[in-house]
């Protein structure tokens, strides 16, 4: 391919970000294919062949590959979401010639053989026996398959057991040909980096992917307000995400939801309490000893979003927790004041930075920011958009996307006292004095 069809990043010009160790790195790329880019056939294939990704190479065998990370004192990983498929390393800074060349090869020469093939089956198999004690990450799988119901981001990460069971090496490399194309990889690095040396390491290593890319369309996925309860007494505690529909990445909307969903916040009990609590929620939650634990998320896709709320709760407060979170989204479309929109935005700003302390956040901000946008959004950009929001662009924004909408509701557990959907529907507009 033409060396400039894969874009490559570092931090600032020519050298290193100010504050940052110039002695490591993080180097990694950042690939435009998650789960979303798969059928019900084959859904799982991306996060399968995250795990055949350090079983061996036509260069390295899996303990070639081992040894030679470990010697250089370096660390290899990878992850899988639903639009993104992430492989990196952390490095010295003068192993960056290296730590690049075993990521290409990685991605263009993994030899994907049966037999390892076989053995990681097994492992993802264990795995999603693991996830699915992580009450969190059904939830908000729930969430997702109800939410965007029989379309590709309601269908989970790691697949139904039975294509895990079915998987096989033509369906990887299937997956590998079609998506793992110049245009839609990042080379991004942060740390002790010249960008310079990444660009022709870039130029040297990633030539030869293909440049062809036929502009393939993300599968729609339509929300729909609706619901999935899974009730079980026996739990301890009743797990509950609603959610409306918020915008993708690039929508002018998204940050004034950024500013709401800081206005609603999070707490849990280890965090006390007060009236000086800067969520209006959490002053609530904390003074009626409403729930254990709640926060605010804001998940945010190419073309759409998800803008909620997830809780934990005792079984016989379920039906109060809901009626406060739904009263205080009313307010927000409202009557959210100035004073509160100020201290949101600076805690939002706070929040900005505090992310990216460090070369591992700021790798990952770079090629994220550089798949979704195309480029990555300087800080001061970013603040001056937030300083242009005001209470009157939260209440029309926050109208727009929560005021007499149908919500999506996962839940599980001791879920008994949790209203019937009609009536939280109808909490989306009114809610009792």
């Amino acid at each position: 391919m033409a060396a400039s069809m894969l874009r490559f990043c570092s931090p600032v010009g020519r050298r290193v970000i100010s504050g940052l160790s110039t002695s490591r790195l993080q180097v990694g790329l950042w690939i435009g294919a998650g789960s979303r880019y798969e059928n019900q056939r084959n859904n799982g294939t991306a996060h399968f062949l995250e795990h055949m990704a350090f079983k061996g190479t036509k260069k390295r065998s899996q303990l070639d590959l081992e040894l030679e990370i470990e010697n250089m004192g370096a660390h290899l990983n990878a992850y899988t979401s639903r639009e993104q498929t992430v492989y990196y390393a952390k490095a010295f800074s003068k192993d960056l010639p290296r730590a690049v060349e075993i990521l290409a090869d990685i991605i263009q020469n993994s030899t994907l053989g049966e037999a390892e093939i076989e053995r990681e089956r097994g492992v993802i198999l264990r795995e999603m026996q693991e996830v699915e004690t992580n009450l969190q990450e059904v939830v908000f799988d729930y969430l997702h398959a109800t939410a965007y119901h029989s379309t590709a981001l309601g269908r989970t990460i790691l697949g139904p057991t039975e294509n895990i069971k079915s998987i096989n090496r033509n369906d990887l490399v299937e997956y590998i040909t079609m998506h793992y194309k110049g245009p839609r990889i990042v080379l991004a690095a942060a740390g002790g980096v010249s960008h310079e040396e990444l660009h022709n390491l870039a130029k040297h290593h990633f030539g030869n992917l293909p440049a062809i890319f036929d502009g393939e369309t993300l599968p729609a996925c339509t929300f729909a307000g609706s619901e999935i309860r899974v009730r079980d007494d026996k739990m301890p505690l009743a797990h509950i995400a609603i959610s409306v529909e918020a915008v993708g990445w690039s929508h002018p909307d998204t940050i004034p939801l950024m500013v709401a969903n800081t206005l609603i916040g999070n707490w849990d009990r280890s965090f006390g309490g007060g009236v000086n609590l800067s969520s209006k929620l959490a002053q609530i939650t904390c003074h009626g000893n409403l729930c254990h634990s709640f926060q605010s998320f804001n998940t945010c896709y190419t073309d759409t979003g998800l803008w909620g709320l997830y809780m934990v709760c005792e079984p016989n407060t379920v039906e109060d927790m809901m009626h406060f979170v739904q009263r205080e989204w009313i307010r927000l479309c409202t009557s959210v004041t100035e004073s509160e929109v100020a201290r949101a935005k600076n805690l939002l700003k706070t929040n900005m930075l505090l992310q990216l302390d460090g070369s591992t956040p700021i790798c990952e901000d770079i090629g994220r920011q550089m798949l979704c946008y195309n480029r990555r959004i300087p800080l001061p950009e970013l603040e001056a958009r937030i300083d242009l929001i005001d209470a009157q662009t939260i209440r029309d924004v926050c109208t727009k996307y929560i005021y007499d909408k149908s919500p999506a509701v996962a839940a599980v557990g001791p879920i008994g006292q949790l209203p019937e959907y009609d009536k939280i529907r109808s909490g989306m507009y009114w809610l009792r004095q």
